[in-house]
C-alpha cells in the first residue's frame, strides 16, 4: 500500500510534465525541420529533391510516434496535476484538440511515408509528378492546416487553465493567447508557423521544469 502511494505521487510530480513536453518539442522541432527540407518550396525541383532525400523523410517519420507517446503522457500529467481544479469543459476541449492534433498528425506521417515507399527504386508502381504533387500538398495541409489549428485550440485552453489555476507563471499562459491566434488565422500562410507550437510547449515545459526544481530547493516558497 505504501510502495503503491509513493509511486501514484511520483507519477504526479510536475517534472514528468516537464520531460514529457521537451521530449516532445525536441523530437517534433526535428521532425518539422527534417520535413521541410525533404519538401523544398519549389514544386518544379520537389520530386527530384524528395527522391535525394528520401532517407531524411524516412528519419523525420520515425520520430513522429515517440513524440506522440510524450505527447500524450504530457497531457495526462497536466491533466492530473490540475486534478479538481479542472473545468469539465475546458478539460473536453483540451484533451479532443491534443488527440485532433495527434490523430492529424500521424495522418500527414502516413501520407508522407507512403510516398517515400511509391518512389523508392524497389517499388513495382513508381507515382508520377501529378501524384506526388497530390501527395505534398495533402501533407502540408493536413500538418499546416488542420493538425497546426488543433494545436491553436490546444493552446488557447491550455493557456486558460494555466491563467486560472497558476500551474505556472502567468506570461506563459498569456503568450500562449496571441501565439494561438497566430498560427490558428494564418498557419496557411506561413510555412514555419507549425513551429510555434512545440517551442511554446518547449517554452511551457521548461518553465515546469524551472518551478518544480524551485520548490523542490525552497519548499517553502
Amino acid at each position: 500500500m505504501t510502495d503503491s502511494n509513493l509511486t501514484k505521487g511520483a507519477l504526479r510530480t510536475p517534472k514528468s510534465a516537464a520531460i514529457a513536453g521537451i521530449i516532445f518539442s525536441i523530437l517534433l522541432i526535428t521532425t518539422f525541420a527534417l520535413l521541410r527540407l525533404s519538401f523544398p518550396a519549389d514544386p518544379s525541383s520537389s520530386i527530384d529533391a524528395f527522391r535525394v532525400r528520401a532517407e531524411t523523410t524516412t528519419l523525420a517519420i520515425s520520430l513522429i510516434p515517440f513524440a506522440g507517446v510524450a505527447f500524450l503522457w504530457f497531457i495526462g500529467v497536466i491533466r492530473d496535476r490540475l486534478g479538481p481544479l479542472e473545468d469539465r469543459l475546458f478539460a473536453t476541449v483540451f484533451l479532443g484538440s491534443g488527440l485532433l492534433f495527434l490523430a492529424m498528425l500521424f495522418c500527414a506521417a502516413a501520407v508522407a511515408i507512403s510516398t517515400v515507399v511509391a518512389l523508392s527504386p524497389s517499388s513495382k508502381v513508381r507515382i508520377d509528378a501529378n501524384t506526388f504533387a497530390f501527395a505534398r500538398n495533402l501533407t502540408f495541409h493536413l500538418m499546416n492546416v488542420y493538425a497546426i489549428k488543433m494545436a491553436a485550440v490546444f493552446m488557447i485552453t491550455t493557456s486558460t487553465l494555466a491563467a486560472y489555476t497558476r500551474f505556472v507563471p502567468r506570461y506563459v499562459a498569456y503568450l500562449g493567447y496571441p501565439l494561438a491566434l497566430l498560427i490558428l488565422f494564418g498557419s496557411q500562410y506561413r510555412d514555419w508557423s507549425f513551429f510555434i507550437f512545440p517551442v511554446w510547449v518547449l517554452l511551457l515545459s521548461t518553465q515546469i521544469l524551472i518551478d518544480n526544481y524551485r520548490h523542490v530547493l525552497n519548499p517553502r516558497s
